[in-house]
């Protein structure tokens, strides 16, 4: 895979209000960057495959035609599975109006290829009236980009930490919220006020966020959805396709299709 950069360190980027650059993962083994920051902020988009990020305290889901947006400083690791393809944009924060916090974009057809065009150009692209006025295209439709939620919270709150870390290794475990209370030596009711403060949810809707980005995850890996809805833990498959056509406003196939 191709090594990432660290702009702050990359001198060649001062000379550009933009660069996209284009990685590809090894087929075999999924690959992790370590923690880092950029100057820049960063738009992650894969075009094949799956990506996701850990980032301030929540775990990312990007499945393809979206994108995460990183701002400027934020500490992130970034995860390829094997044989994805991903795009990174980095882009002066001045030049863009973006949220400062961390988010989804769905990305348009226009805003991907355009993204793509850029990254052919290369790193050292010459600054030309073409290659700028595709830029400032880019720059000007990123923002309108409607935006999604696939993160699963994880914060550094022992009790909590200790939950979503069992969640994550088995996201069928159903347990009650009465039972997690138990396991970690409090009652039902601290329990749920812990979790709403620490990830501003409640417990349900926390467990089904994590259920949302495992599903993305095992969908855009080629699973079907039967097996999606068994490794979650799901009595039946009409009961997934419920629980997922509630959550994101159509069946898995639906949303794959359009994907």
């Amino acid at each position: 895979m191709t090594t990432l950069f660290s702009d702050a360190h990359d001198l060649r980027l001062k000379h550009h209000r933009l660069i996209a650059v284009r990685l590809v993962a090894d087929e075999v083994e999924t690959q992790e960057t370590p923690t880092h920051r950029h100057e820049r902020g960063q738009l992650v988009m894969p075009i094949k495959g799956v990506i996701t990020n850990r980032i301030k305290q929540a775990l990312w889901m990007v499945p393809p035609q979206t994108a995460v947006w990183i701002p400027s400083q934020i500490w992130h690791s970034n995860q390829l599975f094997a044989g994805s393809e991903v795009y990174m944009v980095f882009v002066d924060a001045k030049c863009i109006d973006l949220p400062d916090e961390v988010c989804i974009l769905s990305i348009s057809p226009l805003v991907s290829e355009l993204i793509i065009h850029l990254a052919k150009r290369g790193i050292q692209y010459h600054i030309d009236n073409a290659s700028e006025n595709l830029v400032d295209v880019l720059l000007d439709e990123l923002p309108k980009m409607p935006t999604e939620q696939f993160d699963f919270p994880t914060p550094d709150e022992p009790r909590i930490k200790k939950i979503a870390d069992a969640l994550l290794a088995n996201p069928a475990d159903r347990k009650t919220v009465s039972q997690w209370a138990s396991n970690v030596a409090m009652s039902e009711r601290s329990l749920s006020r812990l979790v709403v403060k620490h990830t501003g949810l409640t417990f349900g809707k926390w467990r089904a966020q994590l259920h949302i980005v495992m599903s993305l995850q095992q969908l855009t890996c080629g699973k079907s959805v039967q097996e999606v809805s068994e490794s979650l833990g799901y009595e039946s498959v009409s009961a997934f396709i419920t629980f997922f056509k509630k959550v994101l406003g159509k069946s898995p196939g639906q949303y794959m299709r359009n994907k």
